[in-house]
This record gives C-alpha cells, sequence and structure tokens, in this order.
C-alpha cells in the first residue's frame, strides 16, 4: 500500500473540504481546512519526500471566476515537481497535452467521459488518442444508491448511470494506465473508510488503484490494508496534520512504507 499525496485547489487556494458539500453555484464547499501555503509549497515537500503518484484536484468548474487562480496554482505546482504528480479537473483532449507538457505524469479525468449520466466510449478513445492511455487515471468516485455505488461526475454533483464493479473495471481497464476512486459519501467527514468500495477494488487489483475518503486513523489504514489486499493505495486529506488533522505526515509514509 502505498501513500499517494494530494493538493486539491478551490477559489485558488489549496483547501480540504466535505466532498458531498462542493456546488458550482457560487463556488462554494464546506471547508475542513485552507491552507497559507501554495499548491507549489506542497508539491516541492511531496518531492522532497520521494512522494510519487499524487494527485492535483482543480475544484473549480472552468467557467468560474476563480478558475484561472486555481489553474496557475496548478501548474505552478507541476513546474515544481515535474513528473511527479497527476491533474484532474475539467481534462479534455484539447487540454490534456497542456497539463502534461506543464509536468503532470497523468492527466485525470471523470466528467468528459461520463457525460449525461452514461459513460461515452467515443470520448475516452479520443482522450487516449489524444494523450496516449498510459498518461490517462480514470476517476471513478461514487456514491451510494441502494446497495450499488454509482459513478458521480461535475465535481461530485451528478450522479451517473454507471455502478462500480469488476465489470466496470475490466471495461475502462482497457483505456487507462490507472483509478482513483473517491468515496464521496464519505469524502472529507473523516468517519471512516467505505469498506465495501477499498474490498470491490483489492478483489479486482489488476491495475493500480487509490482510494480516497475518509480516512481518520492509523485504524482506518489497517482496515483499509486488510479489506483491499495489500492492492489498494491510499491518500488521506483532513486527516493529515499538513490539512489541520491529526494524523502525522511522517508516521503515514512509515507506515505505508512499512506494508
Amino acid at each position: 500500500m502505498r501513500f499517494r499525496p494530494c493538493i486539491d485547489i478551490h477559489n485558488g487556494k489549496v483547501k480540504q473540504i466535505v466532498g458531498a458539500s462542493l456546488q458550482d453555484e457560487n463556488d462554494r464547499a464546506q471547508e475542513n481546512f485552507v491552507s497559507e501555503r501554495s499548491a507549489a509549497d506542497f508539491a516541492r515537500l511531496y518531492q522532497e519526500k520521494g512522494l510519487k503518484g499524487g494527485h492535483i484536484i482543480l475544484l473549480n468548474a472552468a467557467d468560474s471566476v476563480y478558475y484561472p487562480a486555481t489553474k496557475e496554482q496548478a501548474l505552478a505546482a507541476l513546474r515544481v515537481y515535474p513528473g511527479g504528480m497527476q491533474v484532474g479537473g475539467g481534462i479534455r483532449p484539447d487540454n490534456a497535452a497542456d497539463f502534461l507538457l506543464a509536468g503532470a505524469s497523468h492527466v485525470i479525468v471523470t466528467s468528459y467521459v461520463f457525460g449525461q449520466g452514461k459513460v461515452h466510449m467515443d470520448r475516452l478513445r479520443a482522450l487516449c488518442d489524444a494523450v496516449g492511455k498510459e498518461h490517462v487515471v480514470l476517476d471513478l468516485s461514487c456514491k451510494k444508491v441502494g446497495s450499488e455505488y454509482r459513478i458521480v461526475t461535475d465535481r461530485w454533483q451528478k450522479m451517473t448511470e454507471t455502478v462500480l464493479n469488476e465489470a466496470t473495471l475490466d471495461l475502462l481497464s482497457e483505456y487507462c494506465d490507472e483509478f482513483l476512486v473517491h468515496a464521496v459519501d464519505v469524502e472529507g467527514k473523516a468517519c471512516g473508510i467505505e469498506e465495501e468500495v477499498a474490498s470491490l477494488l483489492g478483489r479486482w487489483g489488476q491495475k493500480p488503484v487509490t482510494y480516497a475518503g475518509g480516512v481518520h486513523d492509523f485504524q482506518d489504514l489497517e482496515r483499509l490494508q486488510a479489506v483491499g489486499g495489500g492492492r489498494v493505495d491510499v491518500t488521506i486529506g483532513s486527516a493529515l496534520d499538513l490539512f489541520g488533522g491529526n494524523m502525522r505526515f511522517e508516521e503515514v509514509l512509515a507506515f505505508c512504507s512499512s506494508r
């Protein structure tokens, strides 16, 4: 289990938010933490620690008045740590290469591929044609509906018809290098992991996959290691001391490196 660091940017600031609270209208979100440090500062720290494969997420819509400031924060972080981090948020075939040229190792995509509530395979193929599937990460962030977990898009605000299961992972794995999965119901709440999601990802285990959502202590990491069979990487946001939480960054690194 590898630790994958994160940099979430909203309204031009590095933040931790409650994922389900994010709204494009008036660029609102329930904030857990707002950093005085820049995205580049965090990227520099992750580079110093030799942490690769983390993600930078732009949480503003492209038509937001805050988007230029949010994007500049992301680009500055990529310039500091070229090849070390992935970037997501509004990625499309016509801008994906720009982020790769700026220093991203991969682009992370959800909304472009899952428009109007379903998977658009033609769009996914177009993205792979534009940058190569070896540079694509699919974000399969999900929310529970009944007994199923369905993929959500547009900064976790729109539900799709696509169910997160092994068949979906099999299908989409042909068009990406790895997956990122936010369990949106617990994202930013530091209330424990979604074990069903982590277990599914661990059972499938055919490509690198990073789980995000709900981790709040080392027992959660132990549980993720167990239910994920050691095949699921982890990111931690609000619970990490870098973002105002109680889990010490250095202890998390030591824990993950020993697993």
